[in-house]
């Protein structure tokens, strides 16, 4: 079985070599590579290395050496065969099962005929109108081609219909005043370039077969040619902001308009461009260019080859605004990443997810690098995979639209499987509707640098995007909440703590409530771990005020059945009335937190319902002292629960109201034995009883929601 060798460099290439070896080893990042002990001969001192940008590993101590095929190879013991198979199912990169096209190509010696030019009825560079003449090409022709997020219209509308190319003679002039054909070769555009190397290599070159890699890079420098001789695309570039030297580091041109630019310039290549499917046939026969009058991004693989180009309408009224060409021998848009071999060359370190050319290359210009798109389709797990192992954590910024929003789902959820403990999704949805690109040229480099180091953790991003989508007031609402993010964490590899973690985070949030409410006692115990339960639950009430709506005191007699509280006949005739009612604020005897709450069951109707402000207006109505003491803590401990986002404090609340009580019960029933008064403490002696048994219960319940969670 021969496998054409295009197709073993791209499996290396996009094999997670770090994964694979560190199955056998334990491989530890030491600066831009993994460090570890040989696996292949015994060793104490580590002295084997990963590359995980070249994808190759050598030691220092025995020597070995090579790329993902070898190691499978030489330590695993797999055949070529079953290492190539092994990284397919890896990559998902297709192995051809039978011999097939490979890099090659049959080269015509024999020019194609092109008939003499007639009189225009139309003026050279317009389009024909597409209401004179009704366009007829197949949807075949076209879909596959739409691959870039942002372009999903598949119509060729503004062009001018292929019919017409088909009835009408080609004219020289179609390409403007400024372009001439040029048939001798090589052509006069390449020989006048700076790359000697290549023109020095043409010599003979009509005898030879062709080689799609070398044809891309002509039809690169032919398309980058074109744009320092067309004012108007060079003037697109200039106007979105991108600078002449940054024209050259990714390749920029522009295709011109005309049907067959491309045939006229490489006349002996005409098997290769169709090979590339950047010339397409119509339903007559006829061959057409399929990127014309576009803006031109060359897309690269990962050791810097031109692979397949992207072209975007000069209009943006022009549909469909952009397209890739498809998929050839050596193009596979679900296996590149745009922008990765330039990140590579600048040696980028933070690897950021965008969605579109010009994204990666504004964030590139502003010195921020490591931006990659992917050729429209969804980025595929191997691909998360490879920017994990380049770096724990992975950005991803996309649109605030509907589509923006679900493509970064669909990104989630396909990350899921390789977001071990050690890796980190973050999400950026950069504010007012801009994208990178915008977003730079409004705020600049470093506002961009800012919101990229903000970006948003994954567990808040889940909760943030499926709240939107289920009404929180209600249970149902909630339940289902709970039930997807379940569903979600049943993805995350085998043995991962971020699954109970973001489980018990999610649940907490709804309203559940956790065993200490670890998220929110953490937060206090950061914030100060000397204070007192009274001084906790009154910056608690000053954050979140409507805790006093349904008071927590009268909630928690109500729920542990203390009102309803059944005595014998002889105790309910002699007992007091004070002994009987609910028990209140006042009794606690505690000045500061009976202060707090009356002031806010006071405010409750006027607060601001931003919670800062609020929290201001009430220490602004609670006595000198009390609001001495609030504000010198109130700041930083906004601060330690907002930088957790905290959404709610109602399990903690109850908690530490049912602590007060507690300890209010142990207290009185202290005193009245120290003074007996039998009928009295007979009476605080049940209640005692009522509220333990129904925290026990409230623990039970917690534990057994939580296994659940767990489950």
């Amino acid at each position: 079985m021969s496998i054409p060798n295009h197709i073993l460099e791209q499996l290396n290439s996009q094999a997670d070599l770090v994964s694979i070896i560190g199955r056998h080893t334990t491989l530890k990042r030491a600066g831009g590579e993994y460090k570890g002990c040989c696996p292949f001969h015994g060793e104490k001192s580590p002295s084997f290395y990963v590359n995980p940008q070249k994808n190759i590993y050598h030691c220092f101590g025995c020597s070995v050496g090579g790329n993902a095929i070898s190691f499978l190879r030489d330590y695993e013991n797999f055949t070529f065969i079953e290492a190539v198979n092994e990284l397919s199912k890896q990559t998902g990169i297709e192995v051809p099962k039978e011999e097939q096209q490979n890099v090659s190509y049959q080269r015509s010696k024999k020019q194609p005929t092109i008939k003499p030019p007639v009189a225009a009825t139309q003026a050279p560079n317009k389009p024909l109108n597409s209401a004179q003449i009704s366009a007829d090409i197949p949807s075949g022709h076209v879909s596959s081609n739409y691959n870039d997020s942002h372009f999903n219209n598949n119509s060729y509308e503004n062009y001018p219909p292929l019919e017409s190319y088909d009835s009408m003679p080609y004219m020289a002039d179609d390409y403007g005043s400024e372009y001439h054909a040029d048939n001798s070769y090589p052509p006069a555009w390449l020989v006048d370039s700076n790359d000697i190397t290549q023109v020095q290599d043409m010599s003979g070159i009509a005898d030879k077969d062709g080689n799609l890699y070398e044809l891309l890079e002509q039809i690169q420098l032919f398309y980058q040619h074109n744009l320092t001789i067309h004012p108007h695309a060079k003037h697109y570039f200039l106007s979105r902001g991108i600078t002449e030297d940054i024209f050259k580091t990714f390749g920029l041109g522009y295709a011109p308009f005309g049907w067959q630019h491309l045939e006229h310039q490489f006349p002996q290549d005409i098997e290769g461009l169709k090979a590339l499917g950047l010339v397409r046939q119509s339903e007559s026969g006829r061959d057409y260019d399929l990127l014309r009058d576009r803006v031109i991004f060359p897309i690269r693989d990962n050791q810097g080859r031109t692979i397949g180009f992207g072209g975007r309408a000069l209009d943006d009224e022009m549909k469909p605004k952009y397209i890739n060409s498809s998929d050839s021998p050596v193009f596979h848009k679900q296996h590149v990443l745009y922008g990765y071999y330039e990140s590579r060359q600048k040696r980028a370190d933070n690897w950021l997810v965008v969605e579109g050319y010009m994204d990666v290359i504004a964030l590139y210009q502003a010195g921020i690098y490591g931006a990659i798109a992917s050729m429209g389709t969804a980025i595929n797990e191997s691909q998360i995979s490879r920017l994990l192992t380049l770096n724990p954590t992975l950005t991803l910024s996309f649109d605030g639209d509907s589509a923006g929003q679900k493509a970064a789902w669909r990104t989630l959820e396909v990350a899921l499987p390789v977001l071990s403990d050690d890796k980190e999704l973050r999400f950026l949805t950069l504010p007012n509707n801009h994208d990178p690109d915008t977003f730079i040229k409004s705020q600049g480099g470093d506002a961009m640098r800012e919101q990229i180091a903000n970006a948003m953790p994954l567990s808040q991003y889940i909760f943030a995007y499926l709240s939107e989508r289920h009404d929180l007031t209600l249970v149902e609402g909630k339940a289902k909440l709970m039930s997807q993010v379940r569903a979600l964490t049943t993805a995350l590899p085998k043995g991962s703590s971020f699954r109970y973690l973001l489980n018990n985070d999610i649940y907490q949030k709804l309203g559940g409530k956790r065993s200490q409410n670890i998220e929110a006692k953490d937060a206090l115990l950061d914030f100060d771990g000397e204070m007192t339960i009274s001084q906790q639950l009154q910056l608690c009430f000053v954050f979140q005020p409507r805790a006093l709506i349904d008071d927590p005191i009268e909630s928690i007699w109500q729920k542990a059945g203390i009102n309803e509280l059944h005595l014998p006949a002889h105790l309910k005739q002699k007992a007091s009335a004070d002994v009987l009612r609910p028990l209140a604020w006042e009794d606690m005897q505690d000045a500061a937190l009976l202060d707090v709450v009356s002031t806010i069951k006071c405010c409750l109707n006027y607060l601001p319902k931003d919670a800062n402000a609020a929290a201001h207006f009430i220490l602004s109505n609670v006595k000198p002292l009390t609001q001495e003491t609030l504000s010198r803590d109130w700041g930083s401990f906004y601060k330690a629960l907002t930088s957790r986002n905290i959404l709610s404090l109602d399990g903690l609340v109850e908690e530490l109201v049912s602590q007060l009580i507690e300890r209010h019960m142990k207290k009185k029933t202290q005193d009245l034995i120290k003074n007996p008064d039998n009928i009295k403490l007979a009476i605080v002696r049940k209640q005692s009883q009522l509220l333990n048994d129904w925290l026990r219960a409230q623990q039970a319940e917690q534990s057994a929601q939580m296994a659940t969670v767990k489950s």
